[in-house]
């Protein structure tokens, strides 16, 4: 494939046929340019100034790339802002106290005479000298003094350490150190202004209006009213051209995506950012003194369960070791980032887990866009985009298809389950997404989890040795990582809705399971409410249901099959447990199948709930009977109730069959024509009603154990006509 112009990347294909989101909701690629065509003004300036930069060879290796920044990107960081000399008094700038002079800083922001919009390229080089001024004043600080003069200032971002350990880091000036804070930094600032646009909404009623979510891009935030009323526009724009704006230095964007190696990013300008926090921090307090408003901290996201990301082994240091010479190896590393790489590993060692994963996930990124330049033979791409484009992020590289539409080469290249570990940790909405939590501050820092930490170092060092040279074998045998690599090989996704239908389904049967073991009275007890006696209706039901399995028996495993009696707990755990370990297909899942995904979870959950309810019930009943403080009428419901359950607990079984069988061969789905793809969900969503019927007849607040049985006739009915006109997805795949 030529390569081509790098274009905005059309909206509606989503990589697996997911729902497109919005266009104000989109993951962050790179950048959109303001909407404002004054900005195309500022835009052909830098291109004016431009005269000679950095290149891309037709097929770039990891040692003969220089950089990762287009020309005029590297102009704009690595020189523009050096242009001016000026020496500025710092203490015209700030206050001996550490309070932040704004009208200095601000009157170094040039509009364009046209419209009024920011002149970036003016800005950028005005506010230059200042940077400098504001970093030589740091450096000259001891820690004791700049935490009387600015601690204070820290603690609206909600995370004061931070700043002050980026403090410590501004006095060696460690290049992967400056970056690493600048990272964490950019986070942790947009957390805390989203925070305060978040207060803002709620405490003047706007989410009456508009919602009371911040916006999700930087971006956006940055032109949000709220933060204009609370900090000044002019402000703002300070802001922006930092940070959230492609037409400015972009640091956040360049960083968290890749594209500037350590040496690349001037110090000063993590310095000023530090400066501007401290800045906000000051006129923040002022706004909330005369608003009387309490500044709100959003709930950081926590991860729960897990052992579910546990696909490769815990990492030693012998592992760790071999890792280091892996990278030094691998054209899986471009050789400009890998002071990165060698941080990554060594704070792992150090147990900074939150650390290595910021420093390790960027570089993913680069090792993967060098696979996909190569791959698509459009080796520009590596560079960072012009501010009309998007940058090529993971957002593109993972899709199926390339902006031009033709098919992208990177997932043959990295295989099915590469490709899927990527999906889980990054993409799918239940999975950590961890690129996308930590980069918009929503990660408590201070508690981020070993085990993610481990998983994607692991993974990381498999993609090391399989993009070495050939004489590497010895690498790929090494005792401590060819245990790595087969995992590797073997991963199956965790977090896609084929997937979490799978752990449902064995969660369910798990609960439905304990039934047989819970305390009940005896079956005399039963017998003797008037009505009850001699009661076949609940028999009929079991029989009915085994009809059902029994036609379906042609396609279920022989030996998860008991004829004598094919709804038993027994047979049927036996039955879903193979089912579920049969491999389905996640990658790239068209639209169709993810529809009919979304009923069958709901199905699944409606089933769960209804199994939790009965187990709830019969422990308190069965409490209430042998304490003997039922009255009549509840005595007769809990027999009731333990009458029902004899087909309850068979219908349930059979329901998660069937929508495991459906799951087996959802891909069948796109064989059907409109008429009959509308007539299965259709039939899917009956279902689906049956249960959630169910689950409000067994509530507690209900107790309509008798309409249960009425209920689930009708349900079974419609089940087996449906079978008999060989509708259902089993069928289709015979």
């Amino acid at each position: 494939m030529a390569a081509g112009p790098r274009r905005r990347f059309p909206q509606e294909r989503s990589g697996r046929g997911e729902p497109s989101p919005s266009r104000s909701q989109r993951r962050e690629r790179g950048q959109l340019p303001p909407s404002r065509p004054a900005a195309c003004r500022a835009s052909a300036e830098r291109r004016d100034v431009e005269r000679e930069g950095p290149a891309v060879s037709e097929m770039a290796s990891s040692d003969s790339v220089t950089t990762c920044l287009s020309p005029a990107v590297h102009y704009v960081i690595c020189k523009l802002g050096f242009e001016k000399k000026d020496i500025y008094d710092i203490n015209n700038i700030v206050s001996e106290n550490g309070e932040v002079c704004w009208q200095a800083i601000t009157e170094h922001v040039c509009y364009l005479e046209s419209d009024q919009s920011v002149d970036y390229i003016k800005s950028i080089r005005s506010l230059g000298p200042v940077c400098e001024s504001v970093h030589l004043h740091f450096k000259s600080l001891t820690k004791e003094k700049f935490v009387v003069q600015y601690a204070l200032w820290f603690h609206w971002t909600n995370y004061t350490e931070l700043f002050l350990e980026v403090f410590d880091v501004l006095q060696y000036a460690q290049c992967t150190e400056v970056a690493l804070g600048l990272m964490k930094l950019t986070s942790c600032l947009e957390r805390a202004l989203g925070d305060v646009s978040a207060t803002m909404r709620i405490q003047l009623q706007v989410h009456l209006l508009i919602g009371k979510d911040c916006p999700f891009l930087l971006r956006d935030l940055l032109a949000s009213e709220q933060l204009a009323v609370v900090f000044g526009q002019v402000v703002m724009d300070v802001l922006r051209i930092f940070i959230g704006s492609p037409y400015g230095l972009n640091l956040r964007n360049v960083l968290w995506h890749g594209f500037a190696s350590p040496q690349e990013i001037p110090a000063k300008y993590c310095a000023m950012l530090l400066f501007l926090t401290a800045g906000l921090g000051q006129l923040l307090q002022t706004y909330l003194l005369q608003t009387k408003f309490i500044l709100v901290h959003r709930p950081y996201v926590t991860f729960i369960r897990l052992e579910e990301f546990d696909a490769f082994p815990d990492l030693n240091h012998e592992t760790l070791s071999v890792a280091e010479e892996l990278v030094q190896a691998s054209n899986f590393v471009l050789r400009i980032m890998l002071p990165f790489w060698m941080a990554a590993l060594t704070v792992f060692k150090q147990s900074r887990y939150a650390d290595c994963v910021i420093l390790l996930l960027p570089q993913l990124e680069v090792g993967l866009r060098l696979l996909f330049t190569k791959a698509n033979k459009c080796p520009n791409r590596l560079l960072t985009a012009e501010s009309s484009a998007f940058y090529t992020t993971f957002d593109e590289m993972l899709t199926k298809h390339l902006d031009n539409e033709e098919v992208n080469q990177l997932p043959s290249v990295l295989e099915e389950p590469a490709m899927e570990f990527l999906w889980d940790f990054l993409n799918h909405q239940e999975g950590p997404r961890i690129r996308d939590h930590l980069s918009h501050g929503e990660i408590n820092l201070k508690a981020f989890p070993s085990e993610i930490a481990n998983q994607l170092v692991a993974f990381a060092i498999t993609l090391l040795c399989r993009f070495s040279d050939e004489d590497m074998v010895a690498f790929k045998e090494h005792l401590v990582i060819k245990p790595l690599m087969n995992c590797a090989s073997c991963y199956h996704s965790r977090f896609h809705p084929i997937s979490r239908l799978k752990k449902q389904v064995l969660e369910c049967m798990k609960s439905i399971r304990m039934w047989p073991e819970l305390p009940t009275v005896s079956e005399e007890h039963v017998q003797t409410i008037k009505g009850l006696e001699g009661n076949t209706e609940a028999s009929t039901l079991v029989l009915r249901m085994a009809e059902i399995l029994s036609q379906l028996q042609q396609y279920l495993p022989c030996n998860c099959y008991s004829s004598d009696d094919p709804v038993s707990t027994v047979a049927t755990e036996r039955l879903l447990l193979e089912l579920c370990d049969r491999h389905i297909c996640t990658l790239y899942s068209p639209r169709p199948v993810l529809e009919v995904l979304v009923v069958l979870r709901k199905i699944s959950t409606q089933c769960h709930q209804v199994s939790e309810q009965v187990i709830a019930s019969i422990k308190s009943r069965y409490q209430q009977w042998t304490e003997k403080t039922l009255r009549s009428r509840q005595r007769h419901n809990y027999l009731r109730m333990l009458n029902s359950i004899k087909f309850l607990s068979p219908v349930l079984r059979l329901i998660l069959v069937l929508i495991t069988l459906e799951l087996v061969n959802v891909h069948f789905v796109c064989k059907k024509n409109p008429s009959d793809y509308h007539q299965y969900l259709k039939f899917l969503k009956s279902v689906l009603q049956y249960t959630e019927n169910l689950v409000t007849y067994t509530s507690p607040e209900k107790n309509k154990w008798d309409e249960t049985i009425q209920l689930t006739n009708k349900a079974l009915i419609k089940i087996r006509k449906f079978s008999d006109g060989k509708l259902t997805l089993i069928q289709s795949a015979i």
